[in-house]
Order: C-alpha cells, then sequence, then structure tokens
C-alpha cells in the first residue's frame, strides 16, 4: 500500500521560501505526481503536478515561483516555494495516481492516494 508523507512547512516571512518533500513508502517511478494545497474556508487547488515523461504543469498563482521536482532513487517528490506570498498560506497536501499518465494533471480527481499534508503559513 502506498503511504505519502510530507514534510517541510512552516512559518516565513513574505519573500521567503520554503522546501517541502513528500516521501513515498513504495516506488512511484512514472506515475503521475502533484501538490495540492487548501487554505481555510476555501477548496483544495492544484498547485503543480509532473507527468511520467517528466514534463510538470503549474497553477497560474505560482507559476515562476514554484517549482516542483522528484528524486526517483528516494521515492520523493519536492516543492521549491520561493517569492513565497501571504496568500499562499494553506495546508499543502502532495498526491499520487494510481498509474502512468503523459500530461500533468491539477485535478483531484485524477490521483487517488493523497498524504496528510504539511502546514505552510507565510507572514507579511
Amino acid at each position: 500500500q502506498l503511504q505519502l508523507v510530507e514534510s517541510g512547512g512552516g512559518s516565513v516571512q513574505a519573500g521567503g521560501s520554503l522546501r517541502l518533500s513528500c516521501a513515498a513508502s513504495i516506488y512511484t517511478y512514472g506515475r503521475c505526481r502533484g501538490w495540492f494545497r487548501q487554505a481555510p474556508g476555501k477548496e483544495r487547488e492544484g498547485v503543480a503536478a509532473t507527468a511520467s515523461d517528466d514534463s510538470t504543469i503549474y497553477a497560474d498563482p505560482v507559476k515562476g515561483r514554484f517549482t516542483i521536482s522528484q528524486d526517483n532513487a528516494k521515492n520523493t517528490l519536492y516543492l521549491q516555494m520561493n517569492s513565497l506570498k501571504p496568500e499562499d498560506t494553506a495546508m499543502y497536501y502532495c498526491a499520487t495516481a494510481p498509474g502512468n499518465c503523459w500530461s500533468g494533471s491539477l485535478s483531484q480527481g485524477d490521483y487517488y492516494y493523497w498524504g496528510q499534508g504539511t502546514q505552510v503559513t507565510v507572514s507579511s
């Protein structure tokens, strides 16, 4: 059974950086993987995703500031977040699809396995 564990969240000031990690319990090479976030009172939204060919997609609010990457040898997904803004404050979740995909997806319905989340708080 695939389990995902996020880490790296915390509190930073606006303009700061954080790197989130998502460790998978089994080999996930080739699967679709993504990062989502949910702010209080808002719906969960897709942030960044990577496909089986290592292509990446990003939500418009984070383009140019966030970078998704993965270390297949460690079964770990990363989200480097730079130039953080107060509106980036949310619980961040990583997710993995049950199989391969040929284009990244920011749709929650395309993912089956979810981590418990890590909190990111950005103060102004």
